[in-house]
């Protein structure tokens, strides 16, 4: 047992759950159903209500799970990143819903259909409410792990090129499945995800700041190449 927790003590990341959990819940109990600051801009009206677009926002439990828990076995260092790049963005996240209480008021009363899909809709209806949800962490999470994958240097050398290159299509297919069943399902705004995004792209650079560099200084012309 000693010598299986040194060799995952990377496990202490997940201690962080002990501040995220009980701090999100007190904010969906403080929230409840009367946010602050309702978040609403002009597209978010003509985005459709998709009811289908459920499966791949529930397969987001699973996506995050199985890609952290592969990390944690197989790339040491790729789950150093990815949690770390998941838990400051969640952070952010938990401070912006404590000073800007926020939610949305775009949630179907009525259903053109009946089906399968629908019922899962209403059942998600009840156990979630409509707050916190700026910048929306399904969408955060969702490309935090992308990038991951797509980073991997351990797929890279253990992942034959048609694997890896399956892997990186399902991934991308089913990022962008999750990102966008999150306003079809209207669980949140257009301005949600964009913000998602940038707080993405901006923590990226921290995360990855040596390779970032190096991408980008392999793009600017050397003085033996002038």
């Amino acid at each position: 047992m000693k010598k299986w927790l040194y060799q995952h003590r990377h496990a202490c990341m997940f201690l962080y759950f002990l501040i995220y959990l009980p701090w999100f819940a007190w904010l969906e109990k403080t929230v409840g159903y009367s946010p602050e600051y309702i978040i609403h801009v002009k597209i978010d009206d003509y985005i459709p209500f998709i009811e289908f677009f459920i499966i791949p926002y529930m397969l987001w439990f699973a996506f995050i799970s199985i890609w952290v828990i592969y990390f944690f076995f197989k790339d040491t260092k790729e789950f150093y990143q990815l949690t770390c790049f998941l838990f400051i963005g969640m952070t952010i996240f938990l401070i912006v819903s404590t000073l800007f209480p926020n939610g949305h008021q775009l949630r179907p009363t009525e259903f053109a259909r009946d089906n399968i899909f629908v019922d899962m809709v209403k059942y998600l209806y009840q156990i979630d409410t409509p707050t916190n949800i700026a910048p929306s962490i399904h969408v955060y999470n969702t490309l935090c792990v992308w990038s991951a994958v797509q980073r991997s240097n351990y797929l890279k050398e253990h992942f034959s090129n048609r694997l890896k290159n399956i892997t990186y299509m399902i991934t991308t297919i089913l990022s962008i499945s999750i990102i966008l069943s999150t306003m079809f399902l209207k669980q949140h705004s257009f301005l949600d995800v964009i913000t998602a995004f940038i707080m993405w792209g901006v923590i990226y650079r921290f995360i990855y700041r040596p390779a970032y560099h190096a991408e980008n200084n392999k793009t600017k012309p050397s003085i033996e190449n002038i």
